[in-house]
């Protein structure tokens, strides 16, 4: 848990999976100050290419041939870039060939990025996305300039293909390119909690970082399984922006965008999910339940359960009312196929966890269902 102080535990119960390398600690920070219980689980990872022949050599020409425009798509990546720079001893030569160069900026962070290195952007795009800051550049002509392009990991998308069918000379800048996952077991083991319901919320900050995480259910055969998850509001699936959420959008996946493209927006979207009603709720005949990895929340109190009962009252929760046999419910337990008398000692310990009897009703010879009074 991080050290700071802790705010109104509107994800208390809740574990959230962190599928992004940069600023994760951040995101986590922020997150965890609300109640939430999170885990860092990189579907990609970010390499660095400050020792980057091409780079260095694109670098070089920019500094003997320098740019008309200059497009800065990323914060991080602009500031790699004058990193990278500083390393090799051109830092200084790469801010004389810059400094009389137009700045356009994909956004507030790139904005940003280009104020703390001592240069004014000229133009922002307001919707954060390449297909403005192309827009934007072709309206006002761009033929016979040399412009410079910083780009994310991902390449790109289509911005220098366009600008050179205008009649431009692109010089690509690439700061840092993406890598295979940290830790693929993890990976592997985070989509599996997504889809058994171990865990309630999967964050995403970059379109190839959600690429790869799909592929990853893909091949642990459980991206049906999400679908009817994210489906039912069950589990969250929340991406930092649009192009963020293409991939789970063409994968058939529910996805809820944050406001903007920011983590504090992000993390404001999260909260609002699992403290507006946004997130499945029974009226039962224990109070208002909400269900969450940890445990359950009833009339706006969490109540810690174990693995056991949560798995239990998952179980019945997802059946709106209906009956579960022991069979089904066996299924939910930690260890697959435990006995009837394992469940009906899972049955009557999630019972005195609620407070009685009265919330989960025994049906002879069926099973059991939970004392739904109105679906809300």
């Amino acid at each position: 848990m991080t050290d700071g102080p802790r705010l109104a535990p509107a994800l208390e119960g809740c574990t959230i999976a962190i599928a992004a390398d940069r600023r994760a600690g951040e995101l986590a920070s922020a997150l965890e100050r609300r109640g939430a219980r999170t885990f860092r689980a990189p579907a990609l990872s970010i390499l660095p290419n400050e020792d980057d022949a091409d780079l260095l050599a694109r670098t070089t020409e920019l500094i003997s041939r320098p740019p008309d425009i200059v497009v800065v798509t990323t914060g991080v990546g602009l500031r790699g870039w004058i990193d990278a720079a500083h390393e090799n001893g051109l830092a200084e030569d790469l801010t004389v060939a810059l400094a009389n160069a137009q700045f356009v900026a994909r956004g507030p962070k790139a904005h940003g990025a280009i104020q703390q290195a001592g240069f004014t952007a000229d133009w922002v795009a307001e919707s954060e996305t390449s297909a403005e800051v192309g827009e934007y550049l072709t309206s006002e002509g761009v033929a016979g300039l040399r412009i410079a392009v910083q780009h994310h990991g991902a390449g790109s998308d289509g911005l220098d293909e366009l600008l050179r069918q205008q009649g431009a000379d692109v010089v690509s800048i690439t700061v840092y390119r993406w890598g295979p996952p940290p830790d693929p077991e993890l990976l592997r083991r985070t989509v599996i909690q997504a889809a058994h319901g171990e865990v309630d919320a999967v964050l995403f900050t970059s379109s190839p970082g959600a690429a790869e995480w799909i592929r990853a259910a893909e091949r642990a055969e459980i991206l049906g399984a999400i679908r009817r998850r994210a489906a039912s509001a069950r589990l969250l699936l929340a991406a930092v922006g649009p192009i963020t959420a293409a991939p789970l959008v063409d994968a058939d996946l529910r996805t809820t965008l944050a406001a903007s493209g920011r983590l504090g927006s992000l993390v404001r979207c999260v909260v609002d999910h699992f403290s507006s009603g946004a997130a499945p709720r029974l009226r039962t005949a224990a109070g208002t339940m909400e269900m969450r990895s940890g445990g359950v929340v009833l009339d706006g109190t969490f109540v810690p359960l174990s693995r056991s009962g949560t798995g239990v009252l998952s179980e019945l929760f997802d059946a709106a009312g209906d009956v579960r046999s022991r069979e089904q419910i066996a299924r939910a337990l930690p260890r697959s196929g435990e006995s009837a008398h394992a469940v009906e000692m899972a049955v009557a310990r999630l019972r005195e966890a609620l407070g009685g009897a009265a919330c989960i009703q025994t049906v002879v010879k069926r099973g059991y269902r939970l004392a739904v009074e109105e679906e809300s």
